[in-house]
């Protein structure tokens, strides 16, 4: 990313003991005991750039579970197996919840 005065930014990464994650790795150890939640960066585009340079955190956050070999993210074949999006589901309406309380 570059500003008006061409000199490229870097983006300071997100706190890792914020109340968000704190509650993703609460809830995820409910609904899935042994998981560990591991931050991980995507290499695909993003706005978070603009927003994590004006001082607010942000994550990427899905509870979705995909096996590895079946990994087609916005292919033509893209898919997941119908509980599994289910579940994901229920893990952002909680997390959400937990978090605007």
């Amino acid at each position: 990313m570059r500003y008006l005065d061409n000199k490229p930014r870097r983006s300071p990464a997100s706190p890792l003991d914020s109340e968000l994650f704190k509650a993703a790795e609460v809830l995820s150890q409910s609904m899935w005991p042994g998981v560990p939640v591991i931050p991980a960066m995507g290499a695909d585009a993003t706005d978070s750039s603009f927003l994590l340079n004006a001082g607010i955190p942000m994550y990427g956050v899905s509870g979705l579970f995909v096996e590895a070999a079946d990994y087609r993210t916005h292919g033509l074949n893209e898919r997941i197996k119908i509980q599994r999006l289910y579940d994901g589901r229920e893990f952002l309406y909680r997390l959400v919840k937990q978090v605007s309380q």
